[in-house]
């Protein structure tokens, strides 16, 4: 089978998007810095801030949040030593855990989501018209649910 090489105009895409995405998620992750925070931890923060009770099965985040149950005991591990997160034992059903959102975790993303929203609009959206943000959404959504059609 012959290769089909990307046109220039693919190819800029590409390098721009590659070029692009590591120095972003390395400035922002910096942003979180002053928070104690990295950006995996404010993704959970988040996610449990939005869950029923604020909190979820901790097989349901680490797939939410693209882990192994190995990786999400490690992303918890320091929620938990600093009291942010703690695991809850499900009275129902002992072989379900939960990762809960505690007060001072809440409290903390409460403290760390102003500047992270600044970090995005000033580094992601920064310069980009409406119209623009709403195609990149729709670009988003498209990559996103063509990355479940790739075989592995």
């Amino acid at each position: 089978m012959a290769t089909t090489w990307l046109t220039p105009s693919e190819m800029k895409a590409w390098r721009n998007f590659i070029e692009c995405v590591n120095t972003m998620t390395a400035a922002m992750e910096n942003d979180l810095v002053p928070f104690g925070l990295t950006m995996g931890d404010y993704e959970v923060l988040v996610r449990l801030s939005e869950a029923e009770d604020e909190r979820m099965r901790m097989c349901d985040l680490a797939v939410a949040l693209q882990l192994s149950p190995s990786g999400l005991t490690r992303r918890l591990d320091g929620l938990v030593s600093t009291g942010l997160v703690e695991r809850v034992a499900n009275p129902a059903d002992r072989r379900v855990m939960f990762a809960a959102l505690t007060a001072k975790g809440y409290d903390k993303l409460a403290e760390a989501a102003p500047d992270h929203v600044a970090s995005v609009r000033n580094r992601f959206l920064k310069g980009l018209t409406r119209d623009q943000i709403r195609e990149l959404g729709t670009i988003f959504e498209t990559v996103r649910a063509n990355l479940g059609t790739c075989p592995q």
